[in-house]
């Protein structure tokens, strides 16, 4: 009996007859052959069909075939002779399971992208589309196994929070039950419950944002990883959040590079991702920032970046210019961090705060710190930023009964997509993408 096999698994059977299952990509006639690209959701393999070996009936048969109708083949498995891991089909017999009546919207011809997004359900389907997301899949893997391995328990923060704790501006608002009710900005304040309990935790999940934005950068729905680690002072949160980072590179780079081949990706410049990464103060940060603007305005007055301002999407691409790997800023000023950062000892003015800026560009992919323990200093902080005390009720519970010192961060798997991938938008590093004008599909 002739076994029926995915793409993936054709180096398992070569010179042997198999079956695959599939959609019809692309299609081609040269006189007495038929070049049929036959795509699985594991790949795509070109099954070659000669009127010789199938006969009239059967090859003429080939003629109605229309893209992305679903198709079984059966044919002997051949290695290409010079190019490795590349397989072909010689066709014995092929079989019509259905038959696509109109015709696809999707041509090989070029499309404009608020089509291709119009599409985006059958756009998966394209090899680029399929590469994004092959690598997407990789990463996520790589973010699990990264803490699994590091005995970290999986813990999942709700997506529903009862207040607005840092202001409603880029919040979503709904109704549950008759009371008002937003979506999550992040887990991070759970994950401190979990600490506590388990000592090293994590949660992973949707987190959504409201703000109207439309820049590269930014999706309304996206997906974060928040580890948070007790007893953990901010040197170890940056030691962590460098291990992650190069971790997940080595797996993509180690199971997904023929997709980073599809999407002609610089390889040379994930390779180059080893620790140590450099780390430099906010306070250095600024200076280097403040002398690549000055390049840029050449003979003209340079725009002054202030000391204590938060850095914009241009100024981290300026900063990310110096380094050939991510970089870790930390102890930024504390009036442009969340209230529950822990303030830096030997100066009141800084939060012990970090954020790893990407290179190549893509700015912030972790941001994350030491958060405060200190009960009263925490309730000053909760005054200070004039957010309702009761709403922190069960949160300031956490320094009442057990207080310890703790730390962790957050990765956006978009944006980290977007960087391995070396893509110009996060649009295509999700399968289907929440912007602000875009619901659907």
């Amino acid at each position: 009996m002739v076994p029926v096999v995915l793409t993936s698994k054709l180096a398992e059977h070569v010179d042997q007859s198999v079956t695959l299952r599939g959609w019809l990509y692309n299609k081609r006639s040269s006189g007495k052959l038929h070049f049929l690209e036959l795509r699985d959701g594991f790949g795509v393999v070109q099954c070659v069909m000669s009127k010789r070996d199938v006969g009239e009936e059967i090859f003429a048969r080939a003629h109605e075939l229309t893209q992305e109708s679903s198709l079984a083949v059966t044919g002997k498995v051949s290695a290409h002779p010079k190019r490795e891991g590349v397989f072909e089909i010689h066709v014995e017999d092929w079989q019509l399971i259905a038959l696509t009546s109109d015709a696809y919207p999707i041509s090989p011809k070029e499309h404009g992208t608020e089509f291709l997004m119009d599409h985006r359900h059958l756009w998966l389907r394209s090899k680029r589309q399929h590469a994004i997301i092959r690598i997407r899949h990789a990463i996520i893997r790589a973010v699990r196994d990264f803490f699994d391995d590091r005995d970290f328990t999986l813990v999942d923060a709700p997506v529903f929070t009862p207040n607005a704790c840092e202001g409603t501006s880029n919040l979503f608002e709904t109704d549950y039950h008759g009371q008002p009710a937003f979506l999550t900005q992040s887990g991070q304040l759970y994950m401190e419950a979990a600490a506590a309990a388990f000592g090293r935790a994590y949660c992973f999940g949707p987190t959504f944002r409201a703000e109207k934005s439309k820049t590269r950068r930014h999706l309304s729905e996206f997906w974060m990883v928040e580890p948070e680690i007790a007893f953990a002072n901010l040197d170890e949160v940056m030691d962590l959040a460098e291990a992650f980072t190069c971790s997940i590179v080595e797996q993509v780079l180690a199971t997904r590079r023929p997709e980073l081949e599809i999407l002609e990706r610089d390889i040379a410049k994930l390779e180059a991702i080893r620790a140590p990464f450099p780390r430099i103060s906010y306070t250095e940060a600024v200076d280097i920032i403040r002398e690549e603007r000055a390049k840029l305005a050449k003979d003209s007055e340079a725009p002054e970046l202030s000391w204590g301002g938060d850095f914009g999407a241009e100024d981290e691409t300026l900063l990310s210019q110096r380094f050939e790997k991510p970089v870790l800023v930390h102890r930024y000023p504390a009036a442009v961090k969340a209230f529950y950062m822990k303030r830096d000892p030997n100066d009141d003015r800084l939060a012990l705060g970090v954020d790893l800026i990407a290179p190549e560009g893509y700015g912030e992919v972790i941001g994350g710190g030491e958060r405060e323990s200190d009960l009263t200093v925490l309730d000053a902080a909760i005054a200070a930023h004039e957010l309702p005390p009761e709403a922190f009720g069960w949160y300031r519970d956490l320094r009442r009964f057990g207080t310890f010192p703790h730390g962790g961060f957050g990765l956006g798997i978009e944006r980290m997509v977007a960087w391995t991938c070396g893509l110009p938008h996060v649009r295509e590093t999700i399968p289907f993408p929440r912007m602000l004008n875009r619901l659907h599909p």
